[in-house]
Order: structure tokens, then sequence, then C-alpha cells
């Protein structure tokens, strides 16, 4: 006995690699492999939860202590959270997968299928105590109480305390919810029974019975509480068909009986107005304001008028503001449409703050300020089909009295509210600086013209105006702007009277590119004295660390942790100073971390790393080369677990633009429903080699070529390559950048094209269907990057479309389209397939058929990379044509034959 503890003990202490012979993936096994979906920490840092997926069949919940001891699992699992006082966990299991599967084969309604059970867990006491047949419930985010209904048709709302020693019980409850503070609850009943009335009642931890705040069986929408949980506010109809045109605003003081605050006439609402259910009310944090969405009267249909002597024509306009098909993608939310208003508590008015003609609107975080931004793009909505962003006119509005005072039109940047509302900021893409306008003043200030190195994308290669590096977000009191460049936080006035103030000091020195870490997720500004937590990325090793730092100090930032890793984010405990964390890099699974704030001791909590145990790996490094152009350029190079330098191997060249920079990350094995998986081909005796390419405005097919073609060259230099056994695969970009390199060479075997553009001249007409923008401005500004229309630059277009020059294709195709693809066209792909097989030339295409821009099913994308990793074997590794390559499945046998 003593023996078997001793062995099992040392077991825990060996790396994770098996004493038992190693394997290869095979595609159903991308499946099962297990992901860290969600973690969790308990405010008061003692306890985490981590919940364990694999892509098909049953997850889990693991609580360990923050410590390392792994305490309980629950399984199967699905949501699970911590409760406000940290001593419970409340985890919903679910049935097992095996089990609904094996119903549904057997045509088990739904009605009879087993439901989830709720198990509530005291941490302290080690007992559970079992919600069964559970329908819906809410856990309070202030208290420890949780509200629940159980069985399907039952309306019956249990509230509990989570300790069980106080349990009530209430009829007919149709909709309910806590506050965001205390155990404060509203429902909704909807008949009379057991003397309770139909309406909305309201209830606070302590009381006996419920407190009927309106009574009534009409339509009760967007039932809110402020943060304190002591004002209730809530929309109401009488007739509830007509709650679109008829709902009133009421509001309850400390869950007193309501009173209509807003009704559908009210002093404030425009003319033909009415207050929207589909608007969301919030109130400001200190509760005094009510922000609420108002309309139009809703239109109606004639009703004398049969369907069928009504025409259905869509009529395109050349000028109207925004083009049909996106107004057509956006119809049933526009039909929703509303505008904010305000009520404020205080005042006891309605204010109007958008409109028609100034739609848009933005608050300041919890409502703080005494001025809103309202826009509107509309007078420059048509240019932004060809631009890919458009102008604004932004005006202040006074939350006392609605007054409108213009700030700034046509303007480019994207303006919000710093978090006490004193400012109005933004980066502005055409001059590429961050701007403040001071909204008492109305002065508007480019902060970041006195710096001294740019904020805006030094790497930036498609023909538009660079993107920020982004801002960290204010210290107090709106005192400070804190935003970075490329490797710094830099501290500036929004004034633009103070110098500005490098707060990490040596990022570019040391080309480290230093973002500031949030840890208080309910913080609204950031706190500069005290320890800050950074993460630096170090662009020569491509590791990411964690570093303190005191913004108040002229120190560089402190490393942390760090190491050839990657860390994932940082989570706090809201109460205590512990953390959760990833560590990850190509060959180490991203288990979860713990440690205190002063990053001593780390401790790993989960041991999924283990899987790795039964499966030949790999390993990944850095190569670098130049590009025909004269570019030095990087990329990544992954080799098999077993290999031998002496050996000759198939490789396959995989790439989208740049990646380099993900040299520490870790590929989760997965039936990736766009890629090939690393993990599949590298255990099976390929190479993979990943290069960066960086483009030229124009000429992005030849960009491609000159970039990637040498680097093949270089990894060939080393001597393991088969030379005449190389694959190519990419997916939408990728996939565009694949199908021009089959026209420009015969070195590839075999290329995989997903989602293709192959026809630059279609393709800059069409429509996005996933949104209902047009496809232009992709071409002239961004990723496809012509920088011209097909009428200023034609033969760019000509060059860069693989279809014109198809006839020189020597390589076999294998292309995937999809006949619901949101993204490209996926006549795009049709093209392509047509012209292959008009030239006679090896082609097949895969449509999932009702799928967009790729497949989302899970049995699609394990179909995908059967399929795929059997055209890579056949033509690079000579293995026999599947029965799909070499006879197809006819459309009678589709149904009923794989063709594998």
């Amino acid at each position: 006995m003593k023996y078997c503890r001793l062995c099992a003990g040392l077991l825990l202490l060996l790396p994770a690699f098996s004493m038992f012979a190693q394997r290869s993936f095979t595609p159903d096994d991308l499946v099962k492999w297990r992901r860290i979906v969600q973690q969790e920490i308990s405010a008061d840092g003692r306890w985490a939860a981590v919940k364990v997926a694999p892509w098909q069949g049953d997850a889990q919940v693991e609580l360990y202590t923050t410590d390392g001891k792994k305490s309980a699992v629950y399984e199967p699992a699905g949501k699970f959270g911590f409760a406000h006082s940290s001593r419970y966990l409340v985890v919903e299991q679910l049935p097992r997968t095996a089990l609904t599967d094996s119903l549904k084969l057997k045509k088990v309604k739904e009605n009879k299928m087993p439901m989830n059970v709720l198990s509530v867990c005291d941490l302290e006491g080690r007992t559970v105590w079992k919600i069964d047949s559970l329908k819906s419930y809410k856990l309070a985010e202030g208290a420890d109480w949780i509200a629940y209904q159980q069985g399907r048709k039952d309306s019956v709302l249990h509230v509990a305390s989570l300790d069980k020693a106080v349990q009530l019980v209430f009829p007919n409850v149709s909709s309910f919810g806590f506050s965001e503070e205390g155990a404060s609850l509203y429902f909704v009943t909807r008949d009379t029974l057991n003397g309770m009335r139909p309406g909305l009642y309201g209830w606070q931890a302590g009381w006996d019975k419920p407190r009927l705040l309106k009574a009534g069986k009409g339509a009760f929408n967007r039932c809110t509480f402020d943060k304190a949980g002591k004002q209730l506010a809530f929309l109401y109809a009488e007739n509830k068909k007509k709650a679109g045109k008829l709902s009133s605003l009421w509001l309850s003081d400390n869950l007193q009986p309501a009173e209509e605050v807003a009704a559908v006439s009210a002093p404030g609402l425009p003319a033909g107005w009415v207050i929207s259910p589909n608007g969301n009310l919030s109130f400001s944090a200190d509760g005094r304001r009510l922000f609420l969405g108002t309309a139009p009267c809703p239109l109606e249909k004639d009703t004398t008028v049969l369907d069928k002597y009504r025409p259905d024509v869509q009529v395109w306009s050349w000028n109207e503001p925004v083009q049909y098909t996106v107004q057509q993608y956006n119809l049933k939310r526009d039909l929703k449409k509303t505008y904010r208003a305000l009520y404020s508590v205080d005042g006891r008015k309605l204010i109007q703050l958008a409109d028609t003609s100034l739609t848009e609107t933005v608050v300041a975080p919890e409502g703080a300020g005494n001025w809103v931004l309202v826009s509107t793009s509309r007078p420059y909505s048509v240019s932004s089909m060809w631009e890919g962003r458009t102008r604004s006119d932004y005006y202040k509005v006074s939350l006392a009295d609605g007054a409108r005072t213009l700030l700034s039109k046509a303007d480019y940047t994207r303006f919000r509210l710093s978090p006490s509302g004193k400012y109005a900021y933004g980066y502005c893409e055409p001059d590429s600086c961050w701007y403040a306008i001071n909204m008492e003043t109305g002065t508007k200030c480019n902060v970041t013209a006195c710096l001294d190195f740019p904020v805006w994308d030094e790497e930036n290669d498609v023909p538009d105006y660079p993107s920020p590096y982004g801002m960290a977000g204010w210290t107090e009191n709106d005192g400070r702007m804190l935003v970075s460049d490329r490797y710094d936080i830099w501290s500036l006035d929004p004034e633009g009277k103070e110098k500005p103030v490098n707060l990490t000091h040596n990022g570019r020195q040391s080309k480290v590119r230093y973002r500031w870490v949030k840890l208080d997720e309910d913080a609204d500004f950031i706190q500069t004295s005290g320890t800050q937590l950074l993460t630096g990325f170090n662009e020569k090793s491509k590791a990411t660390s964690f570093y303190t730092a005191d913004f108040t100090f002229s120190d560089a930032p402190k490393l942390v942790l760090g190491g050839d890793f990657r860390y994932g984010k940082a989570m706090k405990a809201k109460d205590a100073n512990r953390l959760l964390y990833t560590k990850e890099n190509f060959q180490v699974y991203p288990d979860v971390w713990s440690v205190s704030l002063d990053f001593r001791k780390p401790v790993q909590l989960t041991q999924e790393i283990r899987q790795q145990d039964e499966y030949l790996w790999g390993s990944v490094e850095l190569v670098s080369w130049t590009s025909f152009d004269g570019q030095p350029l990087e990329g990544l190079l992954f080799k098999p677990a077993d290999f031998d330098p002496s050996k000759k191997y198939p490789m396959i060249v995989n790439f989208y633009e740049r990646d380099s920079e993900n040299l520490h990350e870790y590929h989760m094995p997965e039936a990736h429903r766009s890629t090939v998986d690393y993990h599949l081909y590298l255990s099976n005796g390929y190479l993979i080699f990943n290069p960066d390419i960086r483009y030229r405005d124009g000429y992005p097919g030849e960009s491609c070529y000159n970039c990637l073609m040498p680097g093949i060259a270089a990894v060939e230099s080393m001597g393991f390559v088969d030379g005449k056994h190389i694959g190519a695969q990419g997916h939408s970009w990728g996939g565009y950048q694949v199908a021009y390199l089959a026209t420009r060479t015969s070195k590839f075997a075999a290329i995989e094209s997903g989602a293709p553009v192959v026809n630059m001249f279609s393709a800059y007409g069409g429509i996005r269907w996933g949104s209902g923008m047009n496809r232009s401005f992709q071409y002239e500004h961004t990723q496809s990057r012509l920088g011209a229309t097909p009428w200023s630059g034609p033969v760019r277009y000509f060059e860069n479309s693989p279809l014109f020059l198809l006839d020189k294709v020597t390589t076999p195709i294998l292309i995937m389209a999809n006949d619901n693809d949101g993204h490209v066209p996926w006549y795009q792909g049709i093209e392509f397939f047509i012209g292959m097989k008009r030239l006679q030339k090896p082609a097949w295409l895969l449509n999932y058929t009702g799928e967009p821009h790729w497949p989302l099913r899970l049995a699609n994308q394990l179909d995908f990379q059967k399929r795929m990793f059997q055209f890579f074997n056949c033509y690079l590794k000579g293995e026999p044509m599947p029965v799909w390559m070499k006879d197809g499945v006819p459309a009678v046998k589709q149904p009923y034959m794989l063709g594998y």
C-alpha cells in the first residue's frame, strides 16, 4: 500500500510524457480534445473553478483551492459560478450526451427528455443540495440567494438562501430577476392564485412576503433595478398586443407601490412618438437618471388589401444613404430601433436626447457627467461604401434640459466619453492622432501631436490609414489619458497644457511592447499610484511576460514572470490579492495557474497537459530569410516529434498574413473549420511552414509570391524537405493567395484553397451577405490591397485574379466554397472550379450546404478535416485516392455514402 502511494506521488512529479508508446493523431481524435473554456476565482481568493470541455461530449467543472488542491469534480456540467460570499459554488449539471443522443435516436419527444440539475455546493461544510428538473435560475450577485423554477410547465418560483435557512414559494411567475447589489428581487405573476393578484412584485431578503408594486395582467417589460437595488423601473401596457404603442414608464422607490412617471403622451416626448419596449432601461450609478428608449409610433400594415395584390419589389437607389442590402440585413433590428431618452428622477421630467436626425447616443460610463454625445453619419453614408469608414456630426446634449450644441462636423473620429463625462475622446484615422474635446467648453485638443513617437501602426501594409495601438484608459477624475504607442504607455494631458510622460520608460529601447492589465473589472479609471500589472511582448524572443510597475516613479517595469511562454489574461479575486492566469507555448498546454500579487511561488491547478502523453507531438522554431524584394522576414517551422534531419519530409505551407509573433502559442488540437490541424499533420510525419507575408499596395499576389517562395527555398536548404512533395493550404484571404500561387509556380504538389476570391473584377461588385455591405472598400483600402477601382487600375485587377491565369495551373486543387458564405461570394469558388474543370485540370469542390464562410457544424468540420487529410496524403505521401476523389459522390448517393 505504501509502495502504491509512493508511486502515485512520484508520477505527479514526472514531466508530461508517457511511459508507453505514443501514437499519431487521427481526425477523430481531434474532437475528443479537452479545452479549458471558463475559469473563475472566488471573491475571497481561496477557490478556483475551471470548466473543461471536449469539442464533442460532456464537460466538467473542477474545483480547486488556490493553493493547488483539487477538491471536487462535477460532470456533466454547464454554467457555474461562485456566490457573493465565496462560500458556495453553484453548478448546472446536464444529462450525459450519450443518454440524450440515444433518446433522440429513439424519437423521444423534447418534453420527455431529461432535464438539468442544479447543484449548490457549500464549500465550508462540504455539503451539496440539488435542484432537480431545473427550468431556469438566477443567482444574486450581491448576496447568497437564488431564485429558480422547476419543470417545463411549472411556473412556481422558488426563492432560497443558499444555506437553505429561508425558502419561499411564489406561484404563476412568468419572469424574475435580482438587483446587482444586495438581494432585491422582482417577479411578475400572471393570474390570481393563493391570494396573490396578477402583477409585478418586489421582495428583499428578510421580508416574509413580497409586496405588490403594480397590479395588472398586461405586458410588463424591461424590469430594471438601479445598482443598489433601491429603485425598480419598468414599462407597462394594459393591452399586451399593443405594448409597442401603449407602454408607459413606471418607477418604484424602495420597493413601494410603483408610480407611472411617463405616460403615452408624456411631456418631453416628441409628437407621434412612444415609449418603446424594445429600448433598454438603465440607471446611472447614483440612481438619479434613468435612460430609456423611445421611437416613432410603429407602422401598421394595410389590412384592407390582400397580400396577393401587393407587389413584392425592392427599389435600390444610387444615392440612398444606406445601401439597400444593408437595410435588408438590418431590417429586423431597424424595425425595433429606439432613440435614447432620459427620465430625471430628481426633476421628474422626460428629456429626449436622440432622434431620427441624430440617431446615435454615447453615454458616459455609469451615466456620469452633465452631457451625452449624439451623432449621425447619414449625410456621409454613401461614401462609406468605398472608403470603409464614415464621418459623423457630433453634438453634445445637456442632461439638464436637452439643449444641443455642435461639437464636430464631418469627423472621422469615433468619439466616446471619459469615465466622469468631462471629455469626448477618440482616434482619428486620417491624421492618425488622438483627440479630446472638453465637453464644457467645446475646445478640441490633439493630445498626441506632442509625442516623439507614432501612436499608429508602424507596420501598416494596406492602402489605408493606420490603426491605433490603443488606449489603456483614464486616470481618476479624467485627469490624464493613458495612450499606447508601439512599445510604451504615455500619460497625456487632455487639455494639451502639460508635457506627456512615458510611464514605462524603456519599451522602445528594449523592443518590449508594454500593455496595462485591468484587474478590477468594475473600475472606471486607472489608479496610477501603487503597483500596476503589465504584460510585455518581446519582439525578438516573441515571449509575453508579466511585469509590475509604479507609474509615479521613473523606474522601468520589473519582470515578475517570464520565460519562453505566452501568458494569458490575469483574473484577480475581487476582495483578495490572488490571481488566476494561463501559461503556454507550443509544447505546454495553457493550464490554469494561481499566484499571489507578489508573484512568488505560482501554483499549477489544472493538468490538462497530460492529454499529450498519448500522442506524438512536435516542436516549432523561428526561421528567417529575405524576400525577393529585399525585406527581412520571419516564419515558423513546425517539426514532428520524432524528427530526423537525415530524412526527407513532405511539407505543408499554411499561412494568412503574419504569424511569427505567435511562436509561443499553443495550438489546441481541433477539427478546424478552415485550416489544417498542426498536430494531426505533425504526428503523421509532415513538416508545416508558416511564413510571414508583407504586402506592397496594388500587388498582393506578387507580394505573397515574393515573400513565400524564398522562404520555402530557405527551409529546403536545411536538407530535410522533400521538395517534390510540398503542399499549400489557406482559407479566405489565405485561400486567395494559394490560388494565386498555383498560377505562378509548379512548386506545389497539391493545394487546398478555402473560400477564395479568384476574380477581383466580379468580387469588387459583390455583396458581403453576412452584413449586407458591398465589397468595394475591401479592394480600394483594406485587405485585398489593390488601392484602386476597376476603372482606375484594371491591370491590377487582372494581374491579381487567378481566374485569368488558370491555364498556367499544374497543381491539383481542393476548393471549399459554401453556399451560405456571407464573407466571400460562393460563386468565386464556383468560377474557380468551373475554370479548372473546363481546362480539365484535377479539382474538387466541397460545398457544406447551408454553411457560411466556414463549416460551423462539428460534423462538417470533422468531415472537412478527413477529406483534406486524405487529399494531402494522396498527393504528398502517395496514398491511394479515396472514393470521393476517384469516383466522386453522386447526388443520388450523397445521403447514403461519404466516400472516404
